[in-house]
């Protein structure tokens, strides 16, 4: 029998004290038990308050809950890697410190992995909110029934633009160690390392379960580690940090591509393409000049090769953000999952 629990929850902690009640209990008053907790603060000014937050908590859960204080800051990237290493669970299942876990979703969690022996990664479906976390914004659900792929290039690239945002996302921590590397600090995307890496030897599954909740509007606190420092700023996200955030994201596709010999990169960015809205409409309602220049340069990544790429470019030229993701939302909420192009 494995002394290990199944699952241990890694929270990357960095300011954000106020909502990190909220999010402990929603992990703590899951019914699904063979999990502990594991909190990494990495060094932000706030770190005495979620020290306190956290105390609070381990006095009526102290055989659950870990709390780690990094020596130094380590970013994002490699405190999503200390979590990795110092989890117990035979998986890590990461929640971003503001966000919420849906009730029943670690038995959710431990259903699927135990019904695929060789899992590496659980990609979950999620929503965001913005105050009311009952009051969904958007539903993100990538097939409406549980969908598995076996290790290969089909899940690496199924996967990889699927693991982006960090709540709810599982993986296999014995796996993440025999690849971790520091190779990839300061892009904010160390998790898709991991996804592409674990999945060329472990199968993918994707949960229709919504697992995690979003929540929307807190500024990103990214740009303080020495990694993260003039690519990334504080409370705000500038063309410029968003076209570094898309270069790391390929420049890792290409190497998990080459390290695994699985011809994976192409179909990532083919995918990125189809499904390149958000990565326009975040830069939106910048000035109109200020916008076609972000679409140029994010065309030179290669991304002009999907005709969709154009089109969605086209439609917040002429609709804006606003009314642009109106209709986005309306597509997904007719069809209860997000409408696949291409092979995937």
């Amino acid at each position: 029998m494995n002394s290990r629990p199944l699952l241990t929850i890694c929270i990357p902690a960095y300011n954000r004290a106020s909502l990190l009640a909220p999010l402990l209990e929603s992990v703590l008053i899951q019914e699904f038990k063979d999990f502990n907790v594991l909190i990494c603060e990495d060094g932000s000014p706030e770190r005495s308050s979620i020290a306190d937050v956290v105390h609070g908590f381990q006095q009526r859960h102290s055989e659950r809950i870990r709390y780690e204080e990094n020596v130094t800051n380590l970013g994002y990237d490699g405190n999503i890697r200390r979590l990795v290493e110092r989890a117990s669970g035979q998986y890590c299942v990461f929640m971003g410190n503001d966000d919420l876990m849906c009730t029943g979703a670690l038995a959710a969690i431990a259903a699927a992995i135990q019904r695929q022996p060789d899992c590496g990664v659980v990609v979950r479906s999620y929503a965001t909110f913005d105050v009311n976390p009952e009051q969904y914004k958007q539903v993100f659900r990538y097939f409406p029934q549980e969908h598995v792929v076996s290790a290969g290039a089909e899940a690496i690239f199924t996967a990889y633009r699927r693991s982006v945002v960090i709540p709810g996302m599982v993986i296999n921590r014995d796996a993440a160690i025999a690849v971790a590397t520091d190779r990839f600090d300061g892009t904010l995307l160390y998790q898709l390392y991991l996804v592409g890496m674990i999945l060329a030897k472990h199968s993918v599954v994707f949960v229709p379960q919504i697992i995690a909740l979003r929540r929307d509007g807190t500024p990103p606190d990214f740009g303080n580690s020495a990694s993260e420092q003039g690519k990334f700023v504080p409370h705000d996200q500038t063309p410029a940090s968003s076209i570094h955030f898309m270069q790391g994201m390929l420049a890792i596709a290409q190497y998990v591509g080459e390290v695994t010999q699985l011809e994976v990169f192409e179909a990532i960015r083919a995918d990125i393409g189809n499904y390149s809205y958000p990565i326009l409409s975040i830069q939106g309602k910048r000035p109109f000049g200020v916008f076609v220049k972000y679409g140029i340069a994010l065309a030179k990544l290669g991304l002009w090769r999907s005709p969709l790429f154009h089109l969605y470019f086209i439609i917040l030229l002429l609709l804006g953000p606003d009314c642009s993701d109106s209709i986005i939302r309306m597509i997904k909420q007719r069809l209860g999952y997000t409408p696949r192009f291409g092979s995937v």
